[in-house]
């Protein structure tokens, strides 16, 4: 436990993976199953710089939900969309994905180096442009599908359906 927390310190951005190589490299028989789990008693976490992508924007309209209770059945009655961030050497790439929640199939995806709304709308219009309309787009409240380049889009004026998570 001294010597992970004395590599923590020196390298706080490093994990249990990375940490384990090290006290492998200077002689102690552990694996990530023991490191890790003596990481969390310590309270240690590697810290990085995380995006905080799902912030609502200033003075945006709250949206209700309407998905409760509905049966989706027909395959373009409710699509869903979220962005993920999958890391990469030096910050993120966003990945937004346009869902058939009936379907569970992906209908479009785009991948971007910065978040700005042309890589979310484009994945929208060419769902629509495959798959014909929609009578709901599921998303959250964050900033991404409240902005006006997305409910200015085709596919996002139609009955918004945005609900925190």
């Amino acid at each position: 436990m001294r010597r992970i927390d004395e590599l923590h310190r020196r390298w706080p951005f490093s994990g249990s993976r990375k940490l384990t190589i090290e006290l492998t490299h200077e002689g102690f028989t552990v694996g990530r199953r023991h490191v890790r789990p003596v990481m969390q008693r310590m309270g240690l976490e590697a810290s990085y710089r995380k995006p905080r992508i799902s912030l609502a924007a200033r003075g945006a309209h709250v949206y209700p939900y309407l998905l409760g209770g509905l049966a989706i059945e027909p395959p373009n009655q409710v699509w869903s969309a979220d962005i993920t961030y999958p890391p990469i050497a030096h910050g993120f790439q966003y990945l937004v994905a346009i869902l058939g929640v009936a379907s569970r199939k992906v209908l479009s995806w785009r991948l971007s180096n910065t978040l700005t709304a042309n890589f979310r709308v484009e994945a929208l219009e060419e769902a629509l442009a495959r798959h014909g309309p929609l009578e709901v787009c599921n998303t959250h409240q964050g900033a991404q599908f409240t902005c006006d380049e997305w409910l200015g889009s085709p596919g996002g004026r139609r009955r918004p359906d945005q609900h925190g998570r």
